[in-house]
């Protein structure tokens, strides 16, 4: 009896007794799932300031070489020559209508309008091919991916010389179609020049979004493919359902980078047409250069704050939806 009631007083008074109960009177008394105090967030400060330490100087090379000078940039589009007098909106209604901007203004939103969604699909189209399952494995297949980048290898100057070289009227392109009882065609004056830029641009540039269209296809989960290839998901499915979902911050990358590389092929048309290059492509960088070398600083100024405003308003959209896309 004093046995069986030793056992009851234990399970009455749990903490009064050296039993299991007694060994766990944190447990009991609810202390276990109290919060407690985590080493975690002072270790995420350290971390804090040692990134802090490490990016300092970046980021003030950042602001006093690129975001002091856009700012001196904006201040300056509102004054007059020498930067003293405020103008207001006078020099963006000059900019605005003039019409050297205009054409410069509409070329440009062509040509971004036709090899921005041309770069897109055509790099995403030979790295679906690459990074297909039948593929992935090959050795030659990933040959191909290096090749890819062999003409961000090559200088602007020897593009310029090489591109002098075929596409010239007399150069080897119109040899060769002179030989097949063709007429010459002069492909770096009228819309054929404007054809070669938009081609120069395919060419140089779709290596790079190969490799990152390929980087966001090979972070998929093969297992995710197996699964659906069990339940009976075509090619067609798995890439509409799987591939495309998972691809949303590559795609918005290819999108940023295709933009910047865009522009980059000013130098090109700089180096084969010169200041004035033919109608067809004359592009805003011309135009820049041309008000900078008769120091037209007021429309100038204008201008590359317009541009910037152009492009930074639509990426900084694109970015907020995918932070907003990527969180939920």
């Amino acid at each position: 009896m004093k046995r069986n009631g030793s056992r009851s007083f234990v399970r009455n008074d749990p903490f009064a007794h050296n039993g299991f109960f007694a060994r766990n009177k944190l447990f009991a008394r609810g202390r276990l799932f109290a919060p407690q105090k985590s080493p975690r967030p002072k270790k995420n400060r350290q971390d804090a300031r040692a990134a802090c330490r490490m990016l300092a100087p970046s980021l003030l090379g950042l602001a006093v070489f690129v975001l002091l000078p856009f700012a001196e940039t904006v201040r300056r589009s509102f004054c007059d020559t020498l930067g003293e007098h405020w103008q207001g909106l006078q020099n963006y209604r000059a900019t605005l209508q003039n019409e050297a901007f205009q054409t410069a203004a509409r070329n440009t939103a062509r040509f971004l309008g036709l090899s921005l969604p041309l770069l897109m699909a055509v790099s995403f189209l030979v790295a679906l091919m690459l990074c297909a399952g039948s593929m992935r494995h090959i050795r030659r297949a990933r040959i191909f991916k290096t090749t890819f980048l062999l003409p961000l290898a090559i200088p602007t100057t020897s593009i310029a010389l090489l591109w002098k070289a075929l596409f010239a009227q007399y150069g080897f392109l119109n040899t060769f179609l002179t030989h097949l009882g063709w007429e010459r065609v002069d492909f770096l004056s009228g819309e054929a020049a404007f054809r070669v830029l938009l081609f120069t641009c395919l060419w140089k540039n779709t290596g790079l979004m190969v490799l990152l269209w390929c980087a966001g296809m090979d972070s998929v989960s093969n297992d995710l493919y197996e699964a659906a290839a069990v339940d009976g998901a075509n090619r067609a499915q798995r890439l509409v359902f799987i591939t495309l979902p998972h691809l949303g911050i590559p795609a918005f990358l290819v999108l940023t980078l295709s933009t910047l590389q865009a522009f980059k092929v000013f130098r090109e048309a700089y180096l084969v047409a010169g200041s004035y290059p033919p109608e067809s492509i004359y592009l805003l960088q011309h135009l820049f250069n041309n008000w900078f070398l008769i120091m037209d600083l007021p429309r100038l100024t204008a201008a590359a704050s317009l541009l910037v405003l152009a492009l930074f308003v639509p990426i900084a959209l694109l970015a907020r939806r995918q932070s907003k896309g990527s969180s939920d």
